[in-house]
């Protein structure tokens, strides 16, 4: 089978850092079985994210994104993050059920859109959640791993940047479900466990520079993916970039905004650039 995860290799002046991008995968495996609509699903997507940071790799640094739907199975939650009451028969491994596990947000999701649907008529068996886990999630996880790791031994410190979008309103599961999102941007180092002060400082006035609104850890403080891969004390800084999709992205027709897509793709370069350009310096 072949690995469902695109990788962009590093090009230019090599650099220490690694852009990954888990939600804008929008290939839907035959075995989903799903019975909402798929227009519901593909809300979820974070719509075309690897292309707004299209410039990592010119600038010494990889970008790996997923092809897969994050509504198939999320790249960015917990192997162990599954609702026991999803599947037909008794699960072999540990669980962490959390209450975004139980209201359908979990490793696979169970519902979707505003109105909380169910995304399956039928109970998931076993064996079908491990194929998902084994040729889906666990490749995803591996690539990137492998990429953080080659970039630490190179160079003894690494810089990831987990790249994602968010919608106009707070999505369900938020303390503000439904009011509009102020914010252009949200970086999340999950309170500063997963990436150093100067890093995400730096980050922030690079966009606040721009004339954004920027919030740290409002909300979005950043998922599986950068707590998993993070160990800030041994130069491994993981931070988690929400954009706005209003920026860029016509949610009710769910096409790129004439204009807009490009501009915000700019500004994503010129971020790129400042982030490279730090790492060297960090890393000597």
């Amino acid at each position: 089978m072949k690995v469902p995860v695109t990788v962009i290799p590093a090009r230019g002046k090599p650099t220490p850092v690694v852009f990954d991008s888990p939600h804008s995968g929008s290939h839907y495996p035959e075995d989903f079985d799903y019975v909402v609509p798929l227009s519901m699903l593909r809300r979820g997507e974070d719509p075309h994210v690897e292309e707004l940071f299209a410039a990592a790799p010119d600038n010494g640094a990889p970008l790996i994104a997923a092809e897969f739907s994050r509504m198939y199975i999320d790249p960015n939650r917990s192997a162990a993050d599954i609702d026991p009451d999803m599947f037909d028969g008794d699960w072999p491994h540990p669980l962490e059920v959390s209450h975004k596990t139980k209201s359908g947000m979990g490793l696979i999701r169970t519902r979707s859109g505003r109105n909380r649907k169910p995304i399956y008529e039928r109970k998931l068996s076993v064996t079908e959640i491990r194929n998902r886990i084994e040729n889906y999630w666990q490749p995803y996880h591996d690539t990137l791993r492998e990429a953080l790791d080659q970039t630490h031994e190179r160079f003894g410190a690494t810089w990831h940047i987990n790249c994602h979008s968010m919608p106009s309103k707070w999505a369900t599961g938020f303390e503000k479900a439904g009011e509009p999102n102020d914010n252009d941007y949200v970086l999340g180092n999950r309170d500063g466990t997963t990436a150093g002060v100067e890093f995400t400082e730096l980050v922030r006035e690079t966009l606040s520079g721009f004339g954004f609104n920027v919030g740290v850890n409002d909300g979005q403080k950043g998922v599986e993916l950068v707590r998993a891969y993070s160990d800030p004390e041994n130069e491994r800084h993981s931070l988690q970039i929400e954009i706005n999709r209003r920026l860029y992205w016509d949610e009710r027709n769910m096409v790129k905004r004439d204009g807009h897509f490009e501009e915000q793709r700019k500004i994503m370069t010129a971020l790129v650039e400042v982030i490279c350009d730090y790492a060297r310096s960090k890393a000597g």
